[in-house]
């Protein structure tokens, strides 16, 4: 893959529908976990159906048919016969608006596709577009002065999406198989009627369509390069059909929940949610480990899949101890959804025992998620505390580097190690206590290290403070000093990592010193 967002397309546009039309979606949950457990893949009846199913459908698949190209429109054109460098179709590529950060080619320069890229980028075209102004079609009955307006992203750039994997392609197809009930997939753009340049705004009909959702109108321009080998070069791209909206189904992304107390329609609401960028994918534990039906009170709610992987790990039908990964994919849009900004992707560990809400194991890992972000809050103040000391102003939350960021970069491994330690420990319970302290220990020595580099860093006037007016409060005033700072954070990273903090008081103890003096134990951490 030449950029991570193709692996989604790819999966949905393709892989995964050809399985489902070919030999079903699992109806059950014991049929998914059958399907799962085997460990020789698809059965010889599978692998029957598959080869059957190819066999009839080649055609359907020809990147360049001159009648009917797969996931294009044969003879697609604009009024005035334009084209558009190949390079509209790839989202790293410099084209129109959408210029890269220190692109080395212009939208002047020819981009030369072999099929197999140009296969891709059209797939990774019709999931993630960006949004705006087409160019308008001829043979669309809605175009207006040569052009298509209000035309969204393509289907994947509203949402978040996630995607758990396995050890093995046959294990991520199953695990990325809902379960359907039976007459209920629907059937996917390649076995329907050939599109022509008119679109519509509709609702996915079954999975299938959901999964092979055609939001742009594309024609890819095939020539010979002077070794006499195909390559595309041209492309045309004009509206499609418009999602409304996203469905409940979607299988590959979590929700945010609005309970009917606070929905304007009075009536439960749940949307798509997005990752956020620069943000890594265990800081959004929250959304992943939620439980799948929220109550009135309820926030989030994780994936479908999340929700039956865990139900079959309930069942008995995956070991505690299943390697299961989950990447997040995104893009960052920009000026109205007109530019790509930037690209989001990350993988992680997730132990299966996390995603049962009454776990030892779920709390521990909501409990380091929220430590993480408070321990960078604590950091965070301290800087601030010892800038008003120093008679400056705190860093603005929305501008430059706050020091809590570099905080958080850096429990990025220990975090990652600890999600690999508990995925791989199954329900001894113990050895999670002994985890959930070595995670303290390790934090709390990156937040005094972080600490350590402000408080050495803050200028000599900072011994005496500043006196300065609370705000809002007439006649009240508040004192900052270098001492100050280093007890409220001393006092906040003990509220926030109480297992370290205890371990630090016995310790001091047995050595007959004040706890003030020792900062981190010797002994297990997360750093190897």
């Amino acid at each position: 893959m030449e950029l991570s967002t193709q692996l989604p397309a790819v999966l949905r546009q393709v892989l995964l529908p050809i399985v489902a039309d070919a030999t079903g979606a699992p109806g059950t949950l014991r049929d998914k976990g059958e399907r799962l457990a085997r460990a020789e893949g698809f059965t010889a009846t599978e692998r029957d159906e598959l080869e059957k199913y190819f066999a009839e459908h080649r055609a359907k698949f020809d990147l360049l048919d001159p009648a009917a190209p797969f996931g294009q429109v044969a003879g697609l054109r604009t009024a005035k016969d334009e084209t558009k460098g190949s390079a509209a179709l790839v989202a790293t590529a410099a084209s129109g608006n959408n210029v890269p950060l220190f692109a080395s080619r212009t939208d002047a320069d020819p981009l030369d596709l072999t099929p197999a890229q140009a296969a891709h980028w059209l797939v990774h075209t019709h999931c993630w577009d960006t949004a705006a102004i087409k160019t308008g079609m001829v043979g669309d009955p809605q175009v207006k002065a040569g052009k298509t307006t209000g035309n969204p992203t393509g289907p994947l750039g509203q949402l978040g999406v996630i995607i758990p994997t396995g050890r093995t392609l046959y294990e991520t197809l199953m695990l990325n198989l809902p379960l359907t009930p039976p007459g209920t997939l629907g059937v996917p753009q390649w076995t329907r009627a050939p599109h022509g340049a008119g679109w519509q705004a509709r609702a996915a009909e079954g999975l299938l369509d959901l999964w092979t959702w055609q939001a742009r109108r594309i024609r890819l321009i095939p020539h010979e390069d002077r070794d006499g080998q195909l390559r595309v070069a041209r492309v045309v791209i004009g509206a499609g059909d418009r999602l409304t909206p996203t469905p409940e189904t979607e299988p590959h992304t979590t929700w945010t929940f609005t309970a009917p107390k606070k929905s304007p329609s009075g009536r439960p609401e749940r949307r798509p949610r997005r990752h956020a960028q620069g943000k890594a994918a265990w800081r959004g534990l929250d959304a992943l480990l939620a439980p799948a039906r929220q109550d009135t009170d309820g926030v989030f709610e994780t994936s479908i899949l999340l929700d039956q992987v865990s139900a079959l790990r309930e069942a008995g039908q995956l070991p505690a101890d299943y390697p299961l990964q989950v990447e997040t994919f995104g893009l960052v849009y920009g000026t109205q959804s007109s530019v790509i900004e930037d690209v989001i992707h990350d993988a992680i560990p997730l132990p299966l025992l996390a995603l049962q809400q009454d776990s030892e194991a779920h709390e521990l890992l909501l409990d380091v998620a929220e430590q993480a972000e408070r321990l960078a809050t604590a950091v965070n103040n301290l800087s601030a505390d010892l800038r008003r000391a120093a008679g400056a102003d705190p860093i603005p939350w929305d501008k430059g580097q706050r020091p809590g960021q570099l905080l958080l970069h850096t429990l990025d491994p220990p975090v990652r190690r600890l999600l690999a330690g508990v995925r791989d420990t199954g329900t001894d319970e113990d050895i999670l206590h002994r985890g959930r302290l070595a995670w303290e220990q390790t934090a709390a020595r990156h937040a005094w290290d972080a600490a350590t580099a402000l408080l050495l860093s803050a200028p000599a006037d900072t011994f005496g403070g500043r006196t300065i007016d609370q705000p809002g409060k007439t006649g009240k005033t508040l004192t900052f000093t270098l001492g100050t700072a280093g007890a409220n954070f001393r006092r906040q990273i003990n509220q926030i990592l109480p297992r370290h903090a205890d371990a630090v008081r016995t310790a001091a103890e047995a050595h007959d010193k004040p706890a003030t003096t020792i900062n981190t134990l010797p002994g297990a951490d997360l750093e190897h």
